[in-house]
């Protein structure tokens, strides 16, 4: 293991003897959190997954092992292997990431991958935008008017009632998706809870919008819903989505000195 590796890491590692060697090596992986990294042992390759120093609202690995311990069942997540207060430990989900032109052409896949998740019973953690929205706001420093009046009108309009409330990831794009022996699948999962089946659409609306009308399509027909109404209900939930990427990058900017998070939360902003 590299000398300067977390002790709070390695005592995970050494809580879950025999089944891991702790002797290895640790390499960071380049994320938009930065919060990860990869371990190799002689008994094969980790995940493991930082609880962020300085606080992300909502994300909790905690709850991610939990939630990740019942999608797993379904078989839709490798099951995680040991947390504590600092690392979430998880196997080594080897493949490929796809690129923006596989992923609009393995749109039937993705979606019947996230219709899947949708199906599954309920994790036990409701995931509310508008208290996240509002931590968000508590916890930047730089607002700005734009941001003030989006928060105070969708707080006045409240949040849009599920149409379907399921166990949602809420970051499907092409970098969380990866194709593994011949099979789609997602990762990272620390936003997953039960939401609305429409917000998760939302945000695959969101990764590719020059395609919304297809991914809204191809959802609506596997889940034998309605176009018109999923439609309907991804419009209406773009607008707290819109906001909550922008409060993101804001924090994120803030935390890290990261100029280009701070230049798509600008770039976020101008759309209020």
């Amino acid at each position: 293991m590299t000398p300067n590796i977390d002790p709070a890491l390695q005592q995970l590692l050494a809580n879950i003897q025999p089944a891991v060697d702790p002797a290895g090596s640790f390499l960071p992986l380049v994320g938009l959190t930065g919060q990860s990294g990869r371990i190799d042992t002689a008994a094969g390759a980790l995940l493991a997954r930082r609880q962020p120093v300085m606080p992300i609202p909502f994300v909790d690995r905690q709850r991610e092992y939990r939630v990740l311990k019942k999608l797993h069942r379904a078989g839709l997540t490798p099951s995680p292997l040991a947390y504590n207060a600092h690392w979430l430990l998880l196997p080594w989900l080897a493949g490929d990431t796809i690129d923006t032109h596989a992923f609009r052409q393995q749109r039937e896949a993705v979606v019947s991958r996230l219709h899947q998740l949708h199906r599954q019973p309920l994790t036990g953690y409701r995931l509310q935008l508008l208290p996240l929205l509002q931590r968000y706001w508590q916890l930047c420093r730089q607002r700005n008017l734009r941001w003030q009046r989006a928060l105070r009108r969708l707080t006045r309009q409240g949040e849009p009632q599920p149409l379907r409330l399921a166990p949602v990831h809420m970051d499907i794009h092409p970098g969380n998706v990866i194709v593994a022996q011949g099979e789609l699948h997602f990762i990272d999962w620390e936003y997953a809870a039960d939401a609305d089946v429409a917000l998760d659409v939302a945000v695959l609306c969101a990764a590719d919008p020059q395609r919304q009308a297809c991914w809204i399509a191809s959802y609506a027909r596997q889940a034998r819903l309605a176009p018109a109404q999923l439609e309907e209900q991804v419009r209406r939930w773009q607008p707290w989505l819109r906001l909550l990427m922008a409060s993101w990058y804001q924090l994120r900017a803030e935390q890290q000195d990261d100029r280009a998070a701070l230049q798509r939360a600008a770039a976020g902003w101008q759309q209020f």
